[in-house]
This record gives C-alpha cells, sequence and structure tokens, in this order.
C-alpha cells in the first residue's frame, strides 16, 4: 500500500498517530503550494508549515458544524503560542463558538476572501497535524463550551434526546426511521427528538432548534443524547454531556477501530453495527442498555 492518504487512515484508525502525522509531514513537503483553491473548501488543504509562533494565525473552518466543534479544542493552544490568532468560522456556530474560554477573535466564514490580515493561516482539522497529538496526549478536558442551561420543569424517568440522520453526503450514517419504532416501547424513557428538518419517528417530544447555541442549552438539560454520527454528536461531547454515538461498520477514522470509548470525548460511548448496514442490531442494543439505565434511575 503505497496511498499516503490510505497508509494516513491506517495508522489513525490503529491508533498510531504519531505514525500518522509523519505521513502528514511528507505530504506537505511534496506539496507545491499550500492549497489548490480552485477545490471545493472541504477538500483544500491550507497549512504550508510555516510556524505559528509569534506571528497572526488565520484559523480557516472549512469542513462540516462536527468538525469545526471536535477540533476548535486546539485554538487556546495555539493562541498560547502567537502573536494573533482569529478564528474563521460558519455563522451559525459563532453564537456557540463565543461560550469557550480562550478563543479569541472571530469572523463569520464567507465565499470571499478573509476580512483580516495574517501571516499564518491553517484549517481548523489541520490542527491536529501542527500539535500532533497521539490518543494519550489528546486535549479531552470537557466541557470546552459553555452554553448554558435551559431550566427545565422536572419529569419522572430518563429523558434521552435522539437523532437519527446524519448529512446526505454519507447516507450509510443515518437510520431509517421506522427502524427506531422499539424505543417507543421502552419504560420509564422519554425521547426528546432533537433531529430537525425530517419526518417525526411518530413518538417522544418535539424540542430540537434550528439555532445550535440553543440546541445545546436543551441537549444541556436532557439526562442522555443518542446520536448518529453528525454534529449534534459532537456537540454533546464537547459539552460533556452522556452521548452514545451510533457508527456505521466502517466509521470515519477519528473513530478508530475496536473501541467502544474514544479519546476526543470522555463522555461518549460508541455503538458501532456488528455488520455493515445493521441498524437494527444497534437499536436492540440501545433499547436493552436504556432499559438498564432507566432501571437503575428507579
Amino acid at each position: 500500500m503505497s496511498d499516503p492518504g490510505a497508509l494516513w487512515d491506517l495508522a489513525m484508525r490503529s491508533g498510531d498517530w504519531a505514525t500518522a502525522w509523519t505521513i502528514s509531514d511528507a505530504v506537505l513537503q511534496r506539496r507545491a503550494s499550500p492549497s489548490d483553491r480552485h477545490q471545493p473548501r472541504h477538500l483544500q488543504t491550507v497549512w504550508n508549515g510555516t510556524p505559528p509562533a509569534g506571528r497572526r494565525v488565520l484559523v480557516r473552518c472549512y469542513h462540516g458544524l462536527g468538525d469545526t466543534i471536535q477540533f476548535i479544542r486546539f485554538v487556546p493552544a495555539i493562541q498560547a503560542i502567537a502573536a494573533e490568532v482569529t478564528v474563521w468560522a460558519q455563522p451559525a456556530l459563532l453564537p456557540l463558538l463565543r461560550t469557550m474560554p480562550g478563543i479569541g477573535r472571530l469572523l463569520p466564514l464567507h465565499d470571499s476572501t478573509p476580512d483580516v490580515g495574517f501571516d499564518v493561516d491553517i484549517e481548523v482539522m489541520e490542527l491536529a497535524h501542527l500539535f500532533r497529538p497521539v490518543p494519550a496526549t489528546l486535549p479531552a478536558h470537557v466541557p470546552y463550551l459553555y452554553p448554558g442551561q435551559l431550566m427545565r420543569a422536572r419529569e419522572p424517568g430518563l429523558k434521552v434526546g435522539l437523532v437519527w440522520q446524519a448529512g446526505s453526503w454519507d447516507d450509510s450514517r443515518s437510520i431509517p426511521v421506522a427502524l427506531l419504532r422499539p424505543l417507543a416501547d421502552v419504560p420509564g424513557v422519554t425521547m426528546h427528538i432533537l433531529q430537525r428538518n425530517t419526518a417525526a419517528p411518530g413518538f417522544g417530544l418535539a424540542c430540537g432548534a434550528d439555532d445550535i447555541l440553543q440546541a445545546a442549552r436543551i441537549m444541556a438539560a436532557l439526562d442522555l443524547i443518542v446520536s448518529v454520527d453528525s454534529m449534534p454528536a459532537h456537540l454533546a461531547g464537547a459539552l460533556g454531556l452522556p452521548v452514545w454515538t451510533l457508527l456505521a461498520h466502517r466509521a470515519d477514522w477519528r473513530w478508530m477501530e475496536g473501541r467502544e470509548d474514544t479519546p476526543w470525548y470522555p463522555t461518549m460511548r460508541l455503538l458501532r453495527q456488528p455488520r455493515p448496514g445493521d441498524w437494527r442490531a444497534v437499536v436492540a442494543r440501545i433499547c436493552q442498555d436504556l432499559h438498564i439505565l432507566a432501571a437503575a434511575r428507579g
């Protein structure tokens, strides 16, 4: 196997992140220019290897909302060494990101040139290459976002937030809503439907919000979040909330292989398909474990 991308993916999945960063170094050295700005933003490479210490740094958030929430954890570290840091982030995330200590200057991302001068620019996911963590050294203190919590009336039983559909670019991450019907029969559990802009499962309380800061506050008032691999799972993890993340059989590299935990989020549990496409087994496991959790709470 000689494809650097495939070798990098294999190293990250196996937990050999030090090797992955060495592969990234080699790729960076071979690049003739820091980025191909004709590519879609999420495919662009930005950082050219220039050290950020003592310089004005622009952090470009070119990937998904969940990616920004996951990798924004590195910004305080770059604030500690740079002369100035500006985070150019998706407008929908700005109210939430302002709750992060040490975030510094935030500007809304748009399709033109950035509205700030800089000496070094780097995509937010490239911050991991810059700081080269391994699973044991990954900055994983949670919460690192502090949206506050809604005051809600006390409800009996276990309050569980539910998200079953991820972004359309990878439908394998989503669960067909009809498969979720067994969740309605778990005693002592009230489902709070966080999913937006899709057909409801026919049970549970609709409580999602399009405003991400408000969605974070709603999540913080629940006992557990159950979500497919999408932005809400990262949000719950960054808030330090108990979250069960539901993964396809071959999930993204960031979740590694063969683990039910993740160094990215200490309060997250991973539930994986035992076979490709087998969401029924995952839903059955959720039901079984919710029975146990609800019974323990009385």
